[in-house]
């Protein structure tokens, strides 16, 4: 299924983005990426496909702006500023619930990375729209106390030999008050670049979101 392109505003600046609307949809899951990633990853590419083949809608958009990408690859500082991407993904939610292919759907995000953390704030900002959450190797605990108002069921996949994320996330978990599920990958490491690793990541990751968006 083909996707359109898409400019959301965001405050002062209009993001880029990649949405696809499968036919008589219910759900549409927003993209959060992180660490220098944007909607071209290929990891997360895949991950929307095998949502979209499942019947959902999806929305990859880049956080930051060409100008700015070229700051945090100097810098690294904008990939870790989780307030701001928050800020874009809540701009972004309030587009998909004006946009007239999206506006009647439930929301969920996929966050990887720091995007992770980011998507957490944001669903704790709007937790009215906000049904359902998956993180991928993220950083959960980046969220810090946005994580007990946190109202959408929230499923954190890790890597079995990313240990140092594992540990943040049994952390994050533990100020979870919702529904909530810590799913370890054997074997994968934080990019899950392993054979059949990201399959995993997918499927864990689709069953979730139709469970919860359908």
């Amino acid at each position: 299924m083909e996707e359109r392109e898409v400019r959301v505003s965001a405050g002062p600046v209009a993001l880029e983005g990649n949405l696809g609307v499968p036919d008589d949809t219910r759900g549409v899951v927003l993209f959060a990426h992180g660490s220098g990633s944007g909607r071209h990853s290929p990891r997360n590419r895949y991950v929307a496909r095998v949502l979209r083949e499942a019947g959902l809608a999806t929305l990859l958009i880049d956080l930051l702006t060409p100008e700015e990408e070229e700051v945090d690859l100097r810098t690294h500082r904008l990939r870790f500023d989780v307030r701001l991407l928050a800020e874009r993904l809540v701009d972004a939610t309030d587009w998909l619930t004006h946009d007239p292919s999206t506006q009647d759907l439930r929301i969920g995000y996929f966050g990887a990375s720091t995007g992770a953390g980011a998507a957490l704030v944001a669903a704790a900002e709007r937790p009215e729209v906000t049904t359902a959450v998956v993180s991928r190797g993220g950083r959960p605990d980046l969220a810090g106390s946005a994580l007990p108002h946190v109202r959408a069921p929230t499923l954190l996949i890790v890597g079995g030999n990313d240990v140092p994320v594992i540990g943040m996330n049994q952390e994050a978990m533990e100020q979870l008050r919702v529904e909530k599920k810590l799913e370890i990958v054997p074997g994968a490491t934080h990019l899950f670049e392993e054979p059949g690793a990201l399959e995993e990541v997918s499927r864990l990751a689709t069953d979730w979101f139709v469970r919860h968006l359908n």
